[in-house]
């Protein structure tokens, strides 16, 4: 464990810990962690609102609760995208139209059941406008990569994805609608989760498709996603075994997609490696193929935004035309010229291949893909490229980025209910 005299360092549940043996205020950790901020953030950018003395201001009411009253995540600092409601400080959604200092006045669903549990609402963290585009360095969206200021820290969730790498808050919530948890959590080398769609509220959150759109979460430690799947009552239907999984003789399929030609040597060497470590520790590794149909899901997928987002946009639209995106205007004027035809046909073929997916994966203890293409891209304009993650948003498959890729051996999850929650299994 880092040493308790910088616990910026530590896991949220590395802190949890210490704050439960009273070696650690909840006040003293969230000063350590506005030090780093502070610190740190002039190059990674991540943050568009940090109210440092409503954030002390709650912690030391945090600190004055009983231990017998207190949850398991009691004084978890939380970063939160900014298109997620909080009744406390500005959401912007990274809009000329909603730039403003005054606070929402209202939590969205997913704020509600953080607070409840005695969860610390650390502040505000950049996207892209609406969560949509791949624009970046525009308006509060400045954000540069957690490791390297030069290269991009995905998106649309970037301040998620790189205050959690750079150490500057232990998790954070992000959303997304065609990769925007799993590449951000990938670039900036965190661990991500991706819930199956429905699984969490997304009542007070920025809507672009109410077919995709899924709240997910940024941490560096299995044991923080955790928690925040038990806050949250993510479960299976069937009880599983809370033995430790062994990687002796499990079953684990690597599905290089339809999109491996883009694959850069990163990715490449990497999922080699892996394969070849897995291999070595006993685990039946084989390849997973997709049937064709699978590689049209790009294609759907652009179609329901498209559809989509007509409808969810044209209210700003209206309002002020001239301060959105033009991508977003494009939604709007519907600029693909998409007829209602072809958005109910994606809907349909894609929810034909859920049970194919299911099938498919059903041998397999886990399924290892590729989160991106390669390691983050040079410059700030471009979040980067989606495709890897797309062909499996729309079957609506629960995803998990475990650095490096989507595996991380070196710390497997600690039981079987970790791997089957955490790992896509439904």
């Amino acid at each position: 464990m880092p040493s308790i005299n910088e616990p910026w360092r530590l896991t949220g549940s590395q802190a949890l810990e210490l704050i439960r043996t009273q070696e650690l205020t909840i006040e003293a950790y969230a000063s350590s962690l506005l030090s780093h901020i502070a610190a740190r953030d002039h190059l990674t950018k991540a943050w568009v609102h940090l109210p440092k003395d409503l954030i002390l201001s709650n912690a030391r009411a945090l600190d004055s609760v009983p231990f017998d009253k207190r949850s398991p995540i009691h004084g978890l600092p939380i970063g939160v995208k900014d298109v997620i409601l909080t009744k406390d400080m500005p959401t912007q959604y990274n809009s000329r139209i909603f730039e403003s200092d005054q606070p929402s006045g209202v939590d969205s669903a997913p704020i509600m059941t953080l607070r409840a549990a005695g969860a610390l609402i650390f502040g505000k963290l950049s996207t892209t406008e609406f969560a949509t585009s791949k624009q970046g360095d525009w308006h509060q969206n400045l954000t540069a990569n957690a490791h390297d200021a030069t290269r991009t820290p995905g998106g649309s969730s970037s301040g998620s994805g790189a205050a959690v790498g750079d150490f500057q808050i232990p998790v954070a919530l992000g959303t997304q609608t065609g990769g925007s948890v799993v590449r951000p959590a990938s670039f900036n080398g965190t661990y991500g989760f991706k819930p199956t769609w429905g699984a969490i509220s997304r009542e007070g959150l920025a809507q672009w498709s109410m077919t995709l759109d899924t709240c997910g979460f940024f941490a560096r430690s299995i044991e923080d996603l955790d928690l925040l799947a038990d806050v949250f009552r993510i479960e299976d239907d069937e009880k599983v075994s809370e033995q430790d999984f062994q990687l002796q003789g499990a079953k684990v399929a690597f599905c290089q997609t339809h999109n491996w030609h883009k694959a850069g040597s990163g990715t490449k060497k990497a999922w080699e490696d892996a394969k070849r470590i897995l291999s070595a520790q006993g685990a039946n590794v084989k390849d997973l193929a997709l049937p064709n149909d699978f590689s049209k899901i790009l294609e759907w997928h652009a179609h329901v935004l498209a559809g989509e987002g007509r409808t969810s946009f044209l209210g700003q639209y209206l309002t002020a035309k001239d301060k959105l995106h033009a991508d977003i205007q494009g939604h709007v004027q519907n600029k693909t010229g998409l007829s209602r035809r072809q958005q109910l046909e994606a809907y349909d073929n894609c929810a034909r291949l859920r049970p194919v997916w299911d099938e498919l994966a059903t041998g397999y203890d886990f399924v290892v893909t590729p989160s991106v293409v390669d390691e983050a891209p040079l410059g700030l304009e471009n979040t980067g490229d989606m495709v890897c993650k797309v062909r499996f948003d729309m079957p609506r498959v629960v995803l998990t980025v475990l650095p490096v890729l989507l595996l991380h051996v070196d710390n497997p999850p600690r039981s079987r209910a970790q791997r089957d929650r955490l790992q896509g299994r439904e």
